[in-house]
């Protein structure tokens, strides 16, 4: 039976630049690693790739390969380490899988350049080498309960029987107790401390072929069954020259009712006389995107006999998307307006449901009758947009309101296409977030 360590084996073999070759059993040279059932490491050493050597893995204590040879790395393991030891983790990982190593079964990139340098006798130990002190039994071997206990010899025993058992002996067998004893090596408390903290955030890193894998077995035996039925009544229909019978899904009126309903997003202004946007110039604005001073436009609207602004202004907004092969398609998106509480719920319970925006003067006293009449508390649930002057100072009431500045040019009316624009796209952004049910596609 040999004794050869594979991992000194191994280590000697690099050390000597011998050419590792993969073979089989009887020596003869494998066309790859993953095909091959043994390592060839000299002229006189072949040994199979899963033996285990003493190079034990992350968050074992096992001290013997012998006895528990899943504790530690196989040869191949190792020799892999080796031979990909410039190659990139990725690229490492996926050939470690490829050669049928299982998850856990490789070293680790962590682990990785610490036997590497031991193998090229950088370092001279590594805390995961366990010493050939701790392990005397020889890779392969039975475990000691399948030995009998052999009775003690007797007092009988010749001298003669003692000077045939000693020549016998081969010369390089010596006893143990001529052996010098070996120290064990105590790795420093801090650096084991260290070194769990970082295998702790140590992330695996994965290839397209583990993402769909998956960690679990899937059943798609429901799939094949509905499948098969599918299949036997097509084949039924075939024969008998019968269309096969399609089975209506059972519809629910009430779902129907409510799959026609139409759901429009809300926008809410603040009723204040002197905000920049009111019901008077809100259409104009936001679907001609012209802006009218809220004062010139009350006056027009008198001349045209209305006295009173509507509590309710729906916005016909269109927009142009561009398709994936470069054709436009133009479409339209209603909003409603409105400016109080009152006007919000001619919408029904849903009401606050469907608001997406709320343009605010930056006076508290227009979130009171609100559903959420904190400003903070608000602005988490519609988008809020503070209108101003492009030219007035910042105001710091809205620092912390989580609000967005739209600024208003008080003389270039040119400029309003891009304010209005600018709007719309910080809206949809929004809406597509946080209400995607809202946008019309």
């Amino acid at each position: 039976m040999s004794t050869t360590d594979p991992l000194d084996a191994l280590r000697a073999a690099i050390s000597a630049k011998y050419d590792i070759t993969p073979a089989d059993a009887s020596g003869t040279p494998a066309s790859s690693l993953r095909v091959a059932t043994h390592l060839c490491l000299s002229t006189a050493t072949t040994l199979p790739k899963n033996a285990p050597t003493r190079l034990r893995k992350a968050g074992g204590n096992a001290t013997d390969p012998a006895s528990h040879p899943d504790g530690f790395f196989m040869l191949e393991a190792v020799y892999l380490a080796w031979l990909l030891r410039d190659t990139p983790g990725g690229e490492y990982m996926k050939q470690a899988r490829e050669h049928g190593l299982p998850a856990g079964g490789f070293v680790s990139l962590t682990e990785r350049k610490s036997i590497v340098d031991w193998l090229k006798r950088t370092v001279t130990s590594l805390s995961n080498i366990v010493p050939l002190s701790e392990s005397t039994t020889p890779p392969g071997s039975p475990p000691p309960s399948v030995y009998r206990r052999l009775p003690a010899p007797s007092s009988s025993t010749t001298h003669s029987q003692a000077l045939s058992s000693a020549s016998t002996r081969p010369r390089g067998d010596v006893g143990t107790t001529a052996s010098p004893t070996k120290r064990r090596y105590v790795p420093d408390v801090v650096d084991v401390e260290v070194v769990k903290k970082i295998r702790q955030g140590e992330v695996e890193l994965r290839d397209h072929n583990t993402v769909l894998r998956g960690i679990k077995n899937n059943n798609f035996s429901s799939v094949r069954n509905a499948c098969l039925a599918k299949l036997k009544s097509l084949k039924e229909a075939k024969k008998t020259g019968v269309a096969a019978p399609v089975v209506a899904p059972l519809s629910d009126p009430k779902a129907h009712a409510r799959k026609q309903k139409t759901v429009y997003p809300i926008i809410m202004i603040s009723s204040s006389p002197t905000s920049l946007i009111t019901m008077y110039n809100v259409r104009r604005f936001l679907q001609e995107s012209i802006f009218e001073p809220s004062a010139e436009a009350r006056a027009r609207a008198a001349t045209e006999g209305t006295t009173r602004a509507e509590d309710l202004i729906p916005i016909d907004r269109e927009r142009t998307m561009v398709e994936p092969g470069g054709q436009t398609r133009a479409s339209a998106q209603r909003y409603y307006v409105v400016d109080s509480v009152e006007a919000l719920n001619k919408f029904g319970a849903d009401a606050w449901d469907r608001v997406v925006c709320v343009l605010t003067t930056g006076q508290a006293w227009q979130f009171r009758p609100y559903k959420w009449s904190e400003p903070r508390i608000l602005f988490h649930h519609v988008k809020g947009i503070y209108v101003s002057w492009a030219n007035d100072p910042p105001n710091p009431k809205v620092k912390d309101w989580n609000v967005t500045e739209l600024k208003i040019d008080p003389h270039r009316r040119h400029v309003d296409k891009s304010t209005v624009a600018y709007f719309w796209k910080t809206l949809d952004s929004w809406t597509a977030l946080h209400k995607p049910s809202l946008v019309n596609t």
